[in-house]
C-alpha cells in the first residue's frame, strides 16, 4: 500500500500513450496513493493510442511550478513522442534528475527510459524498454534486458522499468511495490 504518498506522472503536453498513463494511474489510486499530472505546459495534455489521438486529462501542474521534494516517485509513461520531448526540455529533465537526487523510486514504460538516459540516471543500471531504445539505454551505459519488468535495486534508489503495454499488469504491481517501500 502507498497510503498518503503522492505520485508525479510527467507528460509532454502531447504524445503520452494512453494505456500507459491511465492503468499506472489508476493502481495508484486503487494503492490509496494520489497520482498528479506533471506536464510541461498548464492545461490538458493530448494522449495517443499508438498513433490516434485518444483522450485529453487535465494537468495538475507544470515542471516551473513543483519540485521532486513535493513527491514520493515518478512515473514516465512511454509513447514515442512524449518521452522525446520532454528529453529536450531542460525543467523536465532536471525534475527527474531530483528523484535520483534524493533516491525517490522512478517507474518508466516503453519508450520512458529516453528520459532517464537524458537525465544521466541510468548508467550501471538494469534496465528494459521497448526494443528500440536497448542501444539508446547501452550507449548510457546500462544493462539492458528484454523482459516483462526489471527491477534495478542496484543504485541509490529503485528503477522499474518495462517494454510495452502487454506489460502493465506487471509494470504496475512492481511501481507500486517500489513506491510503498
Amino acid at each position: 500500500m502507498i497510503q498518503g504518498k503522492t505520485i508525479a506522472f510527467l507528460v509532454a503536453p502531447e504524445g503520452v500513450e494512453q494505456v500507459e498513463l491511465t492503468e499506472p494511474w489508476k493502481a495508484v489510486e486503487q494503492a490509496g496513493g494520489t497520482p498528479r499530472l506533471i506536464s510541461t505546459k498548464p492545461g490538458r495534455i493530448q494522449a495517443y493510442n499508438h498513433l490516434d489521438k485518444a483522450d485529453t486529462f487535465p494537468v495538475d501542474a507544470t515542471v516551473d511550478d513543483v519540485s521532486a521534494a513535493q513527491f514520493d516517485g515518478l512515473v514516465l509513461p512511454g509513447g514515442v513522442a512524449n518521452p522525446d520531448i520532454l528529453r529536450m526540455h531542460p525543467k523536465a529533465v532536471e525534475f527527474v534528475g531530483a528523484f535520483f537526487d534524493s533516491a525517490k523510486p522512478v517507474a518508466a514504460i516503453c519508450h520512458g527510459p529516453w528520459t532517464l538516459i537524458e537525465a544521466d540516471a541510468v548508467r550501471g543500471r538494469t534496465l528494459t524498454s521497448w526494443p528500440s531504445l536497448k542501444t539508446d539505454l547501452r550507449n548510457a551505459g546500462a544493462k539492458w534486458v528484454d523482459q516483462e519488468v526489471m527491477v534495478c535495486t542496484g543504485g541509490a534508489n529503485v528503477i522499474v522499468t518495462s517494454r510495452k503495454p502487454d506489460d502493465l499488469k506487471a509494470f504496475c504491481q512492481a511501481a507500486i511495490d517500489a513506491f510503498g517501500s
